[in-house]
């Protein structure tokens, strides 16, 4: 069996970098993006050659559909020079940033920014990578449990995920004759820097989701790091097409 290697945007902090971790301990290895974040990036690198694992960073921003075909070059690169090979097997569409402002209150900068890093940016970077995924690989999308469950203020943001849903059942569909599996992965409410870290650090904030959550706490960046390596393992092969919540049962 060939070595598996993931490539994650955003995969410096959060839930990238978490993800990127839970698929190393694994054994599978990492090209990971970072936009503005050298540093962390390189700390990430590290961390996964403890666990044994090898891993690139590249920096990319994924807000800049002018660099996907410099990033695709340069992904075909590295992987030639660091692994010999002409394919990786998984890619992550995590890169993204938050966004609290009611509709009536959202302009159409904003708009178009959440527009180019979450719907626009994750089509043509896919795009621009579907020669280098290997026919048999996966693509797992992120979206988010505000899909599902309206919180004013987020609408903008959750919209832009919804889009990213369909497009996955689209993509499932149209990969489906390489045996490429498709999904989405729609995290809850979890305790990171995202937004400012206002879930983790906002005591009546994370308080309040805890009580409506079936399981009682607000989830942790590890709940999804799993996430993200069960739904990438080779035992979840008949699984595609999916919109898969990990919240705990937040707002049932």
């Amino acid at each position: 069996m060939s070595q598996k290697i993931a490539v994650i945007t955003g995969g410096n902090r959060g839930l990238g970098r978490n993800g990127a971790l839970k698929l190393a301990a694994r054994g599978t290895d990492i090209i990971l993006t970072y936009r503005g974040h050298a540093e962390e990036a390189q700390a990430v690198v590290s961390e996964i050659a403890a666990l044994g694992a090898r891993a690139v960073a590249l920096q990319l921003d994924v807000g800049d559909s002018s660099q996907f075909d410099d990033f695709a070059a340069r992904v075909k690169d590295v992987l030639h020079s660091t692994w010999q090979r002409e394919h990786f097997d998984y890619l992550i569409n995590n890169a993204g940033h938050g966004h609290y402002r009611l509709l009536a209150e959202t302009s159409e900068a904003e708009f178009d920014a959440l527009m180019n890093v979450h719907v626009k940016g994750p089509f043509f970077l896919t795009q621009k990578l579907l020669p280098l995924i290997a026919d048999g690989g996966r693509i797992l999308n992120i979206s988010s449990g505000l899909t599902r469950m309206t919180l004013p203020g987020s609408g903008t943001y959750a919209a832009m995920k919804g889009a990213m849903e369909v497009l996955t059942r689209y993509q499932a569909k149209e990969l489906g004759a390489r045996h490429i599996r498709v999904n989405i992965l729609a995290p809850g409410a979890i305790e990171t820097d995202f937004g400012g870290g206002r879930v983790r650090d906002t005591k009546d904030l994370n308080s309040q989701i805890a009580s409506v959550t079936a399981l009682g706490r607000v989830g942790l960046p590890d709940d999804i790091g799993d996430a993200i390596s069960a739904i990438l393992s080779d035992e979840t092969g008949w699984i595609t097409a999916q919109r898969i919540e990990a919240s705990g049962g937040q707002a049932l």
